[in-house]
């Protein structure tokens, strides 16, 4: 989601070159979560105004928002390797060299999405069965509200995401997240005044907590996706693993000879001009290639540098 927290990069096998950014090398690929301050303060006060349960259940939406990110980042070549839950939502953050402006836009708008098919769900159910109405309105109305905040054009939720990749189509990526943090911090101060103005008539504590969350998110470094790169380990080709051969033309992209790899195998790709093969990359060329992160360059042209 918006705020979408996934620093580390899973492991590698011997021979992968990784980019000079990726630095880190974690022991576990799995799907991690860790809960921001900012969680626990939201927390204590909805325990204390008798609002817990409100606050659970909007936290379930938040990990149903970003399980929507998850599946199609991983539908599209990425994966999320950390979720970092925070008052409206997680924050991700991570290696977003390379990503494509249309996947950004189709991950970031997978979580508010999602969030509204769940709510209008509960409301097809109330015309069938009306007496659910009293037990799952709450839920219907986290996963709307959820839905609306992050379609706000506020960096770091989704609506600024998406806004940052349609920016990122006519500017370069630095100058659109610039220009995105700054609508963000925008955000942020007219919640700040609105929560200060609150605080002479009723006060608000949501609205800070809000704000606090917008400008968290300004602050965090790279935060994106990260590519999925997982191929048998050392250990795994000692007990024995498939040897898997597949075909591709020469104007296939970087992207879509990792969508056809086989990570529990080991990977050998002909390459065709037309019907006639012209180069047998191996599984540590692919992993050469694979490394250079130039995902939709078409594969004919790093033929050319590995041989």
């Amino acid at each position: 989601m918006g705020g979408l927290i996934l620093p580390k990069i899973p492991k590698v096998p011997k021979g992968f070159a990784l980019s000079k950014n990726n630095k880190e090398n974690p022991q576990s690929n799995g799907l991690r979560f860790s809960l921001h301050p900012l969680f626990f303060v939201c927390g204590f006060y909805y325990a204390l105004t008798g609002r817990f349960l409100i606050f659970l259940i909007y936290t379930i939406c938040a990990l149903m928002h970003e399980l929507g990110h998850s599946f199609v980042a991983n539908d599209r070549g990425y994966k999320l390797n950390k979720i970092t839950l925070m008052p409206f939502g997680a924050v991700v953050s991570g290696d977003l060299d390379n990503l494509k402006a249309k996947d950004e836009i189709k991950i970031a708008l997978a979580g508010p999405f999602l969030n509204l098919f769940v709510g209008v769900f509960f409301v097809a159910l109330w015309w069938i069965f009306p007496e659910t109405y009293a037990y799952t309105d709450i839920v219907a109305e986290a996963n709307f509200s959820m839905a609306i905040i992050n379609f706000i054009p506020a960096y770091p939720l989704d609506g600024g995401r998406v806004l940052c990749a349609i920016i990122s189509l006519y500017k370069d990526r630095k100058t659109a997240l610039k220009i995105c943090r700054i609508i963000g911090g925008v955000m942020a101060g007219v919640l700040i005044a609105l929560f200060i103005y609150s605080c002479f008539t009723s006060v608000n504590l949501s609205i800070l907590l809000f704000a606090l969350f917008i400008l968290s998110g300004l602050f965090v470094k790279n935060t994106g996706y990260i590519r999925a790169i997982e191929f048998p380990s050392a250990l795994s080709l000692k007990r024995g693993v498939p040897y898997k051969k597949q075909a591709l033309d020469k104007s296939a992209t970087v992207k879509r000879l990792y969508d056809i790899l086989d990570p529990e195998a080991v990977n050998e790709i002909v390459i065709f001009d037309n019907d006639i093969p012209i180069a047998t990359l191996s599984q540590q060329t692919i992993n050469s290639i694979i490394a250079t992160k130039d995902f939709y360059t078409p594969i004919i042209n790093h033929i050319a540098k590995t041989e």
